[in-house]
């Protein structure tokens, strides 16, 4: 059975749901491998959600539209010490490498301030964290990285509260769901 558990990731947190189908739910801050949004991470859970009122009962099917709302980040499994040595690893490269992406960010004339970066789990994807909203800086940000050929990059703004989120899907350009404006 599908349970849900809070989770906080990254190198400027975020806490997000996860559902996961491990036979003992993760005890609270034990560390887990995730599959967020942006690939496998490390994260800490914090809390088991429970069921809300109303939900089916233990082995009884859930409806189909409780399932169209069900998160795509799982859980995958409590972390290794592989897992924590790894993500140790990477921290320490993605520190290293903060001031070459400090100058690129210069040379490439852009309005944004870099505030952290750090490798997903499997090193498929960089993470650099800006000042700042979504707009045309952190799109140029992105397109100046895929030009150089560097790794596939993510840029992630972050306000006064944290990580913004990416802004709801549809409208096109012109709608402003793209950081365009007319």
């Amino acid at each position: 059975m599908k349970q849900t558990v809070l989770v906080r990731y990254g190198a400027i947190p975020e806490v997000a749901r996860f559902v996961h189908d491990l036979v003992s739910p993760p005890r609270r801050h034990e560390q887990v491998v995730i599959h967020s949004h942006r690939g496998l991470e490390l994260g800490t859970t914090l809390e088991n959600v429970r069921p809300a009122v109303g939900a089916a009962p233990a082995g009884e099917p859930q409806q189909q539209d409780d399932l169209a709302d069900e998160p795509a980040q799982r859980v995958l499994r409590s972390a290794t010490s592989e897992d924590c040595r790894r993500h140790a690893e990477l921290r320490r490269e993605a520190d290293s490498a903060f001031a070459d992406w400090q100058n690129r960010i210069r040379e490439w004339k852009l309005e944004l301030e870099l505030l952290d970066i750090e490798w997903t789990l499997d090193r498929q994807k960089l993470v650099l964290y800006v000042l700042g909203g979504r707009g045309a800086e952190t799109t140029k940000l992105a397109l100046q990285a895929a030009a150089a050929g560097m790794a596939v990059i993510e840029v992630q703004p972050v306000g006064p509260e944290g990580p913004l989120a990416l802004p709801a899907a549809g409208g096109g350009c012109g709608s402003g769901g793209c950081g365009c404006h007319d």
